[in-house]
């Protein structure tokens, strides 16, 4: 990467990480203190920490396609002033309400698909690939900071002053996104990393990533279902106010430990779908596991550790098995979907979890987790094994127009190359190689040969 480009990644990857921090902050506290607020009850309590999904699911990819009519940087700016303001409606509240308001502003600011079509706009091809990876590294660290650090400021100054340094975190973003992230020179359509909406439907007749898209969304209804209740059982169980930290950060630190071995085995020794068959299981084993356990601390955390191993290991690798599954010039509007599934279920966890919990008490909501995790394990069954093909993108900008279908054919002759798509009007082809295979020294013999400047 160029300085530019290690600029224009690390800096983006700072803004995603702040606002996601902002998100992933109240996760453990919400429910915990919700109760104080007037008019709260447990279907409202789960209804407002999951009512930051449904404007992201409505409002994300429109904020994508803005993007590229009035300026990256513009739409980031405006979503990111969306979400402090409602950072500080959320703060300033003393009812539910207020903080229901509060959320749906903050998730009004979905600025996801922006940040990304930002991204690849400052990267060159070659290296969209490790900027995509450092964001997405970024997105894990800030969920482990939040879920630690969230109870201790709640406990310093109320949930109140949690919303309060979202609200600083955010105007941090910000003029992160104006100072320090530069300015695109073009922009264009970058279809793996943007929606494109005339490939929805092909999207949509994809079994695999609908599949995917099912599991993605179960994984964080699932996640935040159990977050409407867990904070409050660990409370009764024992566990002092202020101390959460104290079971989520050697949880999250440990279950990601575990988790890194069988990415790896999953990845370099190509096992994903059997790795991927017992994480989700895990995934049910804890919740059933809480249903019949929730009485007593120690096994209350023994249970959150086994969730947190199967959901390390499932939010790494659906990423990966998106990228492997959709054809590389589909890959933009496949995690656009992707991603539209995951807040669904953010949303729709909060609420059912809530609802579970005011009428039937907490045994309810992991019976509902456990049978969400067993519907999934059902569908990826029949998922088929992934081809362990990697995306590859080589700019045509400098080939001519007579060399075009020639260069093509040649590419699709390179030993490892297993897709080509060539879109000429936006100067780019989509590659599917198999890394253990790909001839690298005669595919850049080639590109050096088309694309040489005449």
């Amino acid at each position: 990467m160029s300085p530019a480009e290690k600029r224009a990644t690390y800096s983006l990857a700072a803004v995603y990480a702040l606002r996601m921090l902002g998100l992933f902050i109240i996760l453990p506290v919400l429910s915990l203190f919700a109760t104080q607020l007037e008019d709260a009850t447990p279907a409202l309590i789960g209804l407002a920490m999951g009512i930051y999904g449904l404007p992201q699911v409505l409002l994300q990819i429109p904020f994508g396609l803005m993007s590229d009519r009035f300026g990256r940087k513009k739409i980031i700016i405006i979503g990111l002033l969306m979400f402090f303001v409602g950072s500080v409606v959320a703060a300033l509240s003393i009812s539910i309400y207020g903080v229901l308001a509060g959320r749906a502003l903050q998730g009004a600011g979905a600025v996801s698909s922006a940040i990304m079509a930002l991204v690849a706009d400052l990267t060159q091809e070659a290296h969209r690939t490790k900027a995509m990876a450092a964001i997405g590294a970024s997105i894990g660290a800030s969920f482990g900071i939040g879920i630690t650090a969230g109870p201790v400021i709640a406990e310093w100054g109320g949930v109140h002053s949690v919303f309060a340094l979202t609200a600083v975190l955010t105007l941090l973003a910000i003029a992160t996104v104006v100072f320090v992230v530069p300015n695109a020179t073009k922009t264009k359509l970058h279809r793996d990393a943007e929606f494109v909406p005339t490939q929805m439907s092909e999207a949509l007749k994809n079994a695999d990533l609908l599949r995917l898209n099912y599991g993605i969304f179960t994984l964080h209804m699932i996640l935040m279902a159990l977050f409407v209740v867990v904070p409050t059982l660990m409370r009764s169980a024992g566990l002092p106010a202020g101390h959460d930290w104290q079971v989520y950060l050697p949880v999250f630190a440990t279950s990601m430990a575990v988790a890194i071995p069988f990415i790896i085995i999953a990845e370099k020794k190509r096992k994903m779908k059997p790795v991927f068959l017992g994480a989700i299981a895990l995934l049910a084993i804890a919740e059933l596991g809480l249903q019949q356990f929730h009485q007593n601390l120690i096994e209350i955390i023994a249970f959150l550790w086994l969730f947190f191993c199967g959901f390390n290991l499932l939010e790494a690798t659906l990423p990966s098995l998106v990228s492997k599954t959709a054809p590389a010039d589909l890959k933009g509007t496949a995690m656009g979907a992707y991603s539209s599934s995951q807040f669904m279920g953010l949303f729709l966890g909060g609420f059912l979890g809530g609802w579970f919990n005011g009428q039937y008490g907490e045994s309810a909501v992991f019976i509902f987790c456990a049978c969400a995790a067993l519907s999934w394990l059902v569908v990826a069954f029949a998922m088929r094994p992934p081809r362990y093909w990697s995306n590859l993108l080589i700019s045509l900008d400098e080939l001519a127009q007579q060399d075009a279908q020639p260069f093509i054919d040649e590419l699709l002759g390179v030993t490892g190359v297993q897709e080509v798509r060539p879109h000429f009007e936006e100067a780019v082809a989509y590659l599917k190689v198999d890394n253990q295979q790909l001839d690298n020294q005669r595919l850049q013999q080639l590109i050096a040969q088309y694309t040489r400047p005449n």
